[in-house]
Order: structure tokens, then C-alpha cells, then sequence
């Protein structure tokens, strides 16, 4: 596997990157060990989570999939220095008025809990889930300087960020001489374009910016599962693909399983992926898999070649109007 340095950072991390919003949701502590052992040992070092994840599920306090990468690596003697933790900071933790945010005080809360769930004394990688109107920016920054001057953060990075704010951080950072952000977890995928390459394409590649897009199967639909006469598949993620049901979507499916079906039998998901991993300002997507034939298929879009052709013909399919 060849690992990409995040960034402007010398941090090598692996094309795809192991998310874990599924852990404590759809996949229990033991599914997700294996899941995260397949991961291992196929060379993913890269291991993407928050502190919330997933307190929208009846019985999940948050912090849950924090827990089973900590147990993960204990149980299975890990060595620390071979994985890339990234977590996130932000959300409501608890019924407190700071247990969320931004601000000092919630932020140095919240990494201490972070670093106990995942039974660590260092976060590699430390992101703001996404941006706090209510907490001036050069508080978050100077937390979190003081976070990586102490060693219990490595680097920095933001996710849900418009390109204003990211600028106004990284100007921030500058003139206060301030740990500034090095990654952008955007929402990006073939069916989801323009948010991120409007402004923040741009931003990246002139900072130096690591780009790990979130959501690159779109929910599902990107996997070719619904169909435009098979649209009602119980699934947990089935509202979020939903948004995708579309005429020039589904076009898009058809031309998908066109290429996938001239690369011996390859899946749409991994066409989707090999999109985004020949794009040049993207470092590494998160997948998200819930079982290990997902992993599996995953995984599969590191070996798939997308030629010129092929790649213009799903970037004029996929681009906005």
C-alpha cells in the first residue's frame, strides 16, 4: 500500500481512511474489532472517530466508538506509533452549557475524556467537528496550540468548514503564530461536488491542506443498491441517500456500471472511490464499512485504474449544472 503524507505534513497516512460511525450503531464491539483487524492488516493506518459518535442511537451516551478503538487497541496489543487516531471535538457532551463548543473550557474537557476512551496518552490527529459561531476563533486556535506545544495533540484539522472560515482560521493562526489546521474533512463525493469544489478545493491546494472527504458512497447510493424501480431498501443510512434520487443520478449509476463491468467484474462503490482517489487534492477518504464484505469491496477500489477517458466521462456525468 502506498500512504500519502496529510497534507503539507511529513504524517504518512493511508489512501482510505477506516471511519467509525458505525461502531456502537451497526456494528457491535466484536464486529467491530474484526473490522478494524482486516483494516490493520491490510495496511490501513488510518483510523478516523469523535466524541459524539454515536449519541444519536437510543442507549449510545456518545463516545461509544471512542471506547471500542481504545479496547481494540489494548485487547489486541496495537502499537501506538503504527496507527493515525483522528478524533473530533465539538458536539454536546453532556446537559452542561460548556459541554459543548469550542471555547477553552470545553475543549480541554474533551480531550482529556477523548484520550481516556481511547486509552491513549497522544491524539494524532485532533479535528473541530465543525465551527463554533459562538467562540472566537483565536480561543479555539490558541487551545488547541497549547494541546500540541503539551504532546497530547500531533497536528490539527477542522471538518464543515466553508472556505471563509477556513481562511479566516489559517489567517488567524498566521498573525498569532498559532498551531494552524492541516486537514479538511468536507462533504464530498461524485453526487456531491460542488460544496467542496466551489472555494475549498482551491484553499486546500494553495495551503497545503490534507482533504479526507466523508460520505464518499453518498449514504449508500453510490453502491448501486437502490436503483430508480428499487428505491425502498430498509437501511439505516436510507434517508441520507435518498437526497441522491435523481434522473441525472441514476444516469450516472448506468455509466458507473458500464466502467465496473469493463474492469472484470468491479463494484460501483469502488469506481466511486477510485474517483476520488484520482483526485489531487484528495488525501484520504473515509470508508465506512459495516461488515467485513464491505471492507472488503472497500478495499478493492485501491486496485482499480480509472484512465483519462473514464474519468472525464463520470466528471462530465457528476458535475453540477
Amino acid at each position: 500500500m502506498e500512504y500519502r503524507n496529510l497534507g503539507r505534513t511529513g504524517l504518512k497516512v493511508s489512501p482510505l481512511c477506516l471511519g467509525s460511525m458505525q461502531f456502537g450503531w451497526t456494528a457491535n464491539e466484536e464486529l467491530s474489532f474484526e473490522i478494524l483487524n482486516a483494516a490493520y492488516q491490510a495496511g490501513i493506518n488510518f483510523i478516523d472517530t469523535a466524541d459524539i459518535y454515536s449519541k444519536w442511537v437510543e442507549g449510545n451516551p456518545g463516545g461509544v466508538a471512542e471506547k471500542i478503538i481504545g479496547n481494540w487497541m489494548q485487547k489486541f496489543s496495537i502499537p501506538r506509533h503504527q496507527v493515525v487516531i483522528a478524533t473530533k471535538v465539538r458536539g454536546q457532551m453532556g446537559a452542561g452549557p460548556n459541554d459543548e463548543g469550542l471555547s477553552r473550557a470545553h475543549i480541554f474537557h474533551a480531550v482529556e475524556e477523548s484520550l481516556r476512551r481511547l486509552n491513549t496518552d497522544y491524539i494524532d490527529l485532533y479535528q473541530v467537528h465543525w465551527f463554533d459561531e459562538r467562540t472566537p476563533i483565536a480561543e479555539t486556535l490558541s487551545a488547541l496550540d497549547d494541546l500540541v506545544r503539551q504532546g497530547r495533540v500531533r497536528y490539527i484539522g477542522c471538518s464543515n468548514f466553508p472556505a471563509w472560515r477556513l481562511m479566516q482560521a489559517l489567517w488567524t493562526s498566521e498573525r498569532l503564530n498559532l498551531v494552524r489546521f492541516d486537514s479538511l474533512q468536507p462533504h464530498y463525493n461524485l453526487v456531491h461536488r460542488e460544496e467542496f469544489e466551489r472555494e475549498l478545493s482551491s484553499v486546500c491546494w494553495e495551503y497545503g491542506i490534507g482533504v479526507i472527504p466523508y460520505s464518499p458512497l453518498a449514504g449508500g447510493f453510490l453502491t448501486g443498491k437502490y436503483r430508480r424501480d428499487q428505491t425502498d431498501i430498509p437501511s439505516a443510512r436510507q434517508h441520507s441517500a435518498s437526497r441522491y434520487f435523481s434522473e441525472k443520478n441514476w444516469a450516472l449509476l448506468n455509466l458507473m456500471d458500464q466502467i465496473a463491468a469493463s474492469k472484470k467484474g468491479r463494484m460501483v462503490s469502488q469506481i466511486a472511490l477510485a474517483w476520488l482517489l484520482n483526485q489531487p487534492d484528495v488525501t484520504s477518504p473515509i470508508i465506512g464499512p459495516r461488515t467485513l464484505e464491505q471492507l472488503q469491496d472497500n478495499l478493492g477500489a485501491l486496485e482499480v485504474e480509472l484512465s483519462e477517458e473514464e474519468l472525464t466521462r463520470l466528471d462530465e456525468a457528476s458535475k453540477q449544472a
